[in-house]
């Protein structure tokens, strides 16, 4: 900022979204030491993610537990703390037919940097709502990105915005950053790339993408995007050159992510660990040192503390392996780990399922075990959830997903997959070796993330009024902690995974396909 006002220049600092999920430091509060850090960073708006839902109600449980609870009441006390706006144009409540109206809660807003005004308008993904915790967002929806920033961006230019900027919570992945005008890296199916291409030419200046967690740093049909990884270890950047007498952008420049770190390699700007044989040097960025902001430092100062506390705390038990979650054929030594300590934590559960490959963030290190390491397995505060299904309903949920990569971990149960010509057949195994019939009523466990309609896993099944929960858990990561305690003080992943029995027996490997 300061390199930019010696210019007569200004900057609009913006975020796509995703705000809080994913740490110790934001989540023992809520998203309050991050509201915190952003407020004293000056941000001019955010966008709203998926993932900004998944605290629910303000307080300890993660779903409205009775009527009067409100299922965004962590997120609108998140806004009403921030001094910039959340925005989110393509977000509408059902009820009305219309762009959801909560305090602090825009489609847009408008800001003043160095006399141009400058229009900024926050979307989310199309698949949003699908990939949190449904309880809390069942009464919303999205419509189509493209459509609801045409609109905005269309109003915003007529009340006299020179520069209109997206906040998009949708992305796109590009492997090449040398060269913004050569796209080719980036995959034209990725929805902000379909979103850039179906805008009117001219509408929109940049967008400031997010959610898949990669890079962009390209210019499609004249539009900037910018899309800097996540969890804050990098920074995007578009420069923009205005007119000031005609009121146009003549000109834009765009740089690829910039990662933040203390210390680089010699001549680069490579962050990681100091290697031992070429010591590193101070970082720079445009000819001044980087260094942390006091001011941030400060309003996040207790929330590290408490979380630095939590995270070194022992857990009494020692790896003697690393326990990685590398998934084959739905199977994995971490998601069989978590599985079995969903059935322990529920009494009466008969059958786990797990989203393993999109649940666990993490793996285990060999080592001493410490909550943080836990922690960085499984960092949403999912609650575990107990109810019953049919054997057929069963089998309902678990068939689709065999004819994609992403297949659930089990635990309870042995699932054997055979192929009659195209005709698939799924039978259900107990440990005891007797099958789980369709006429079976047997209690599943799982976490409210897809109990709730995460990933759709339950679609098939799922009563108009959602499943009636019959036993809560707890959290899914406490759940992990005592299983881990239980088994302790020693373990190794080859105690996590049975070769003679697999808890998914395939034909061949995922995806599934029969009479090929």
């Amino acid at each position: 900022m300061a390199a930019t006002s010696q210019d007569g220049g200004g900057v609009v600092l913006v975020d796509a979204g995703d705000l809080f999920q994913g740490t110790l430091e934001s989540n023992l509060n809520e998203g309050a030491s991050v509201i915190a850090a952003y407020n004293a960073l000056r941000y001019d708006a955010v966008a709203i993610g998926n993932h900004d839902f998944d605290f629910g109600p303000a307080g300890a449980a993660t779903t409205p537990q009775s009527p009067a609870d409100d299922p965004r009441g962590a997120l609108k006390a998140r806004a009403h703390q921030a001094t910039f706006p959340f925005l989110t144009a393509n977000l509408i409540d059902s009820a009305t037919g219309r762009v959801v109206d909560w305090p602090n809660v825009k489609t847009s807003t408008v800001v003043t940097v160095a006399g141009v005004q400058a229009g900024i308008i926050g979307v989310m993904t199309a698949n949003a709502l699908n990939v949190t915790i449904s309880g809390n967002v069942r009464d919303l929806r999205v419509t189509p990105l493209a459509d609801a920033i045409a609109a905005e961006a269309t109003r915003l230019r007529a009340n006299g915005a020179t520069v209109i900027v997206v906040a998009a919570h949708a992305g796109a992945r590009c492997t090449d950053l040398s060269n913004p005008a050569d796209a080719s890296s980036c995959a034209p199916s990725d929805e902000i790339v379909r979103v850039a291409h179906a805008l009117p030419r001219g509408l929109v200046d940049v967008i400031v993408a997010g959610h898949v967690h990669e890079a962009v740093a390209h210019q499609i049909d004249g539009i900037a995007i910018s899309e800097a990884y996540s969890n804050g270890r990098a920074f995007g950047r578009v420069d923009l050159h205005i007119d000031r007498g005609t009121k146009r952008v003549i000109d834009k420049r765009s740089f690829a992510p910039r990662e933040l770190c203390a210390r680089v390699d010699p001549g680069t700007t490579t962050c990681g660990p100091e290697p031992p044989s070429a010591p590193r040097v101070a970082a720079e960025y445009e000819g001044a040192p980087i260094a942390p902001d006091q001011a941030v430092a400060r309003a996040i100062a207790p929330a590290v503390e408490a979380a630095t506390a939590q995270k070194a705390m022992p857990l009494g038990v020692t790896l003697e392996t690393p326990i990685a979650n590398v998934v084959r054929n739905g199977e994995s030594a971490l998601g069989n780990l978590f599985t079995d300590a969903f059935l322990e934590a529920v009494p009466g559960g008969e059958i786990a399922i797990n989203n393993t490959e999109g649940g666990l963030r993490a793996d285990l290190p060999a080592g001493p075990l410490t909550y943080g390491r836990v922690f960085a397995v499984m960092p949403f505060d999912n609650r575990l959830f107990a109810f019953h299904l049919t054997g057929a309903q069963l089998r309902a949920v678990l068939e689709p997903r065999l004819r994609g990569r992403r297949i659930p971990g089990l635990g309870g149960i042995r699932a054997r997959v055979t192929c009659q010509g195209t005709t698939l057949n799924l039978a259900l195994i107990r440990p005891n070796g007797k099958p789980v019939k369709d006429t079976d009523r047997v209690m599943v466990v799982t976490s409210d993330f897809l109990a709730t309609g995460g990933e759709r896993l339950f679609e098939p099944v799922t009563p108009p009024g959602g499943f009636t929960i019959e036993r809560d858990g707890g959290t899914a990561r406490d759940a992990a902690i005592a299983a881990l305690q239980k088994r302790g003080p020693a373990l190794r992943a080859d105690q996590l995974i049975d070769p003679a029995k697999p808890r998914w027996l395939l034909p061949g490997p995922a995806p599934v396909k029969c009479g090929e």
